[in-house]
Formats: structure tokens, C-alpha cells, sequence
């Protein structure tokens, strides 16, 4: 893929959808399960990330590289089949070389195969486009859920226990414990965050947040750029 490609319109458009005006988490709310479970710390959140994004980037791909040779009225098992063997193949690879991590996402990683999100994804974009905006798509949207991840992780473990990527080169190898910080010296923690309840309240506080500057930029449009929006929004419906 040339670099001026990654800068045309539709690609800046699924990076967009992928980040922001689409993502995963703040806007669709899905994927809920792994992301309240598994962000008690930041590197869990990352851990969980970068597992859920190499599936999708790799069932984006081979759905769209094999899309006119699956039948459309097969196409789903064909789609949950394929997701499930490379969710296999990535539970395999941490069980080997990244135990640690391995043992902490426990059984989250073979439930990657139930995330509606990469079925979504296959179904509704790679689906229907050629390879590389498929794979494209697949990896804009699992980077917009890992920094989800990354933040709730982060915002969790902060309030829960004052650090930051706590036990990062236990679980991610020893090249990442120059991310093992201590925000608050001798903090006893506040174990609300590290639990559940925790991660549905700073979850609530993202998606309030994100709302919120969606509306400041909608206000900061002209009155004409704000028409026709709404015009093309009465065509499409």
C-alpha cells in the first residue's frame, strides 16, 4: 500500500469511523464483556488489544480475499469458522511465549471468537471491498478498541492502585518495563476501580466525555455546514 493512499479520502474516512465517529466502544458499545473484565490495569487492556487486533485484521483479510468464492447463503459459519481458527492460533502463541499474559486474559482469549465486532466487521466491510481497505478497516477499528481498552485500563489502575502498566514485563516481556510507572507514591488504592462496578463508572465517564466534545465540534460548524449535514441526513433515510 503507497503512503499518499493512506491519506486519500475513503482511507482517512475508516480511520475516522475506526478511531472516533465509529469506534467500538465509545460509540457502538460492544465488545463490553473483555473490556470490563480484563481492564483492571492498563496492560491487560493492551494485552487484550493487540490479541483482538491481529484477529481482525486477519479475518478482514481473508474474508475479503475469499469473498466471491464464499456462498452467500453459508457465508456466517463460513465467517465464525474462519475467526475461530485464527483466535486459535493467537491463544496457541501466548499460551507459548507470553504464559503470563496468557494466564491473566484466561479464557477471554478463545471468547474473542464471540466478539460481534470482527463477525460485524467481516459481514458489513470486508465482505462487500477489496483487501487492503478491508484490512485497513479491520485495523483502524481494533486500534480504536484497544485505546479504549488502553485508557479504561489506565484511568482504572490509577484510582484503583496509583500505578501505571503495572507488571508490564511480567506479562509483555522485560523490553516493556520502562512502562511500569508509580503515578501516586504510597497510595493504598481505592479497590472499587479495580472491580466490575469500576470499569462500568469510568466507562460511563468516557462515553459522556466523547459525547460531549461531539457536541462542542457540532456547535463550533457553521450554520450552513450544519444544513447540509441534516439535508443529506433526510436524504439517506
Amino acid at each position: 500500500m503507497k503512503l499518499t493512499t493512506l491519506f486519500s479520502e475513503p482511507y482517512r474516512k475508516i480511520a475516522k469511523d475506526g478511531l472516533w465517529d465509529n469506534n467500538v466502544v465509545l460509540t457502538q458499545n460492544l465488545a463490553l464483556c473483555p473490556l470490563l473484565a480484563v481492564t483492571g490495569t492498563a496492560t491487560n487492556g493492551l494485552g487484550m488489544g493487540l490479541a483482538t487486533m491481529v484477529v481482525m485484521v486477519a479475518s478482514n483479510a481473508a474474508v475479503s480475499f475469499n469473498r466471491h468464492l464464499i456462498p452467500a447463503e453459508i457465508r456466517i459459519p463460513i465467517f465464525v469458522l474462519l475467526i475461530a481458527a485464527l483466535v486459535t492460533l493467537v491463544d496457541l502463541f501466548l499460551n507459548a511465549w507470553m504464559h503470563e499474559l496468557h494466564k491473566v486474559l484466561g479464557l477471554f482469549i478463545p471468547l474473542i471468537v464471540t466478539n460481534c465486532v470482527i463477525l460485524g466487521r467481516a459481514e458489513a466491510f470486508a465482505s462487500k471491498q477489496p483487501l487492503m481497505p478491508s484490512m485497513w478497516d479491520g485495523f483502524m477499528m481494533s486500534v480504536g478498541f484497544t485505546l479504549a481498552m488502553v485508557v479504561l485500563g489506565a484511568a482504572r489502575e490509577i484510582s484503583g492502585a496509583g500505578t501505571l502498566f503495572a507488571n508490564a514485563s511480567v506479562l509483555l516481556g522485560e523490553s516493556f518495563k520502562f512502562m511500569e510507572l508509580t503515578i501516586i507514591p504510597e497510595y493504598k488504592g481505592f479497590l472499587l476501580m479495580a472491580l466490575p462496578p469500576g470499569g462500568f463508572i469510568m466507562l460511563g465517564f468516557m462515553v459522556a466525555a466523547k459525547r460531549l466534545l461531539d457536541k462542542k465540534a457540532a456547535e463550533k460548524q457553521t450554520p450552513g455546514a450544519v444544513i447540509d449535514k441534516l439535508q443529506l441526513a433526510e436524504q439517506d433515510s
